[in-house]
């Protein structure tokens, strides 16, 4: 198992950059190796709410994360220290614990989240066999991180089936078949409630259309399976409708997921224009799907948005068949890294540390084994180093 699995492109849409009044997460890449994600305007949801302290820094919660998290945490950290990023780390422990017979995290991690509204994550892995739930359900939940914005892009210099694809995906974060409500019936029968409220959908709702707003997009498709879900599915896509009658100037539609599904491996530049939202497992499904476009999950960042705090992660897993080995590649933690840059307000941070990613990715001189180099993650990481020079 490789550090990432394979290679993806990193969360971003191929736009114009947004005015600062505007800007949110617009990941962008134009005919420059440049991919910018904008900060909320005042009046929209999941503004960054930190400050900077005495010393002229913000802090950030670092989440190293397990398997090859530390070493691949230490490339951010090292690639943010040349570049004289105004941040300092403060690494917290999520190792779970169970209270009251339910998955929590120390109280030191909670706090620190809180106090700070922004963290770095690493890849987690769940224990096996010891009651616990996935580490990265009980971190949504904990801090009630109800939207999953995945873009995904292709990148140049590195060639996959499909050409063009520019697809951004937002995902209702907190309810859905993921809600955790599952029973025995009798012997032998599960039964597994799908938790659909109108008040969760209506929120991930509305920040897609202002995402769509922000970023330039005209057009919101809700995807979904109401034909069949028609009580579940049925009010997500009815509150869809009825919202859509609030922006005008966005254009609303919808599909079913497996039309979705088909159409996107067939051709996925029709969804370029396009802002998809949708419930829980859908874009755990889809997100997915089409980091596969573009070559896998090793460059795909991601970003889970809440109200008062957000978290930014890499998603492909821990790989501990390579940890400590040096093969690990830190780029989908590096972008996610970027997003969160630029979450806070430091776009010209940002703008320097990506476009020396994409210019080592491009030459194509140094770089790991995934992506079919021979260089170790440190190697990489001072390659970046010295491409921001």
């Amino acid at each position: 198992m490789l550090a990432c699995r394979s290679f993806a492109a990193p969360a971003r849409q191929c736009l114009r950059r947004a005015s600062p009044a505007t800007q949110r997460w617009i990941p962008a890449l134009p005919q420059s190796q440049s991919r910018f994600y904008a900060v909320a305007a005042e009046d929209k949801v999941a503004k960054f709410k930190g400050t900077k302290g005495n010393d002229g820094k913000f802090t950030v919660t670092l989440i190293e994360g397990d398997g090859i998290g530390p070493e691949i945490s230490q490339s951010v950290k090292d690639i943010f220290s040349a570049a004289g990023v105004p941040i300092k780390w403060e690494s917290v422990d999520v190792t779970p614990t169970l209270k009251d017979g339910k998955t929590v995290i120390p109280d030191e991690a909670i706090e620190s989240v809180t106090k700070n509204y922004v963290a770095l994550k690493g890849p987690l892995a769940t224990p096996i066999g010891k009651g616990h739930v996935s580490l990265n359900l009980t971190l949504r939940r904990t801090f009630n991180l109800f939207a999953n914005v995945r873009p995904c892009k292709s990148i140049a210099g590195y060639k996959t089936p499909y050409d063009g694809v520019d697809t951004v995906l937002i995902r209702e974060n907190t309810e859905g078949e993921y809600s955790g409500i599952e029973h025995v019936v009798v012997d032998g029968v599960v039964q597994s409630i799908k938790l659909i409220t109108k008040d969760a959908s209506e929120r991930v709702l509305k920040f897609a259309f202002q995402y769509a707003e922000d970023v330039g997009r005209k057009k919101v498709r809700a995807v979904h399976k109401a034909t069949i879900m028609k009580m579940s599915d049925g009010l997500f896509l009815s509150t869809a409708r009825d919202l859509a009658k609030d922006y005008p100037k966005i254009e609303f539609d919808a599909e079913l997921l497996d039309n979705t599904c088909l159409k996107m491996v067939t051709d996925p530049t029709p969804y370029n224009d396009k802002v998809l939202v949708m419930p829980n497992l859908y874009g755990d499904i889809l997100s997915d799907l089409c980091a596969g476009l573009i070559g896998g999950l090793g460059l795909t960042p991601s970003g889970n948005i809440g109200d008062e705090c957000s978290i930014f992660e890499a998603v492909h897993g821990s790989a501990p068949d390579i940890a400590g080995k040096g093969l690990a590649n830190p780029t989908a933690l590096l972008l996610s890294s970027i997003m969160m840059l630029q979450h806070m307000g430091l776009n010209q941070y940002a703008d320097k540390i990506q476009t020396a990613i994409f210019k080592v990715l491009a030459e194509g001189k140094t770089i790991t084994g995934d992506l079919g180099g021979k260089a170790k993650t440190h190697e990489y990481a001072e390659a970046v180093v010295k491409a921001m020079k």
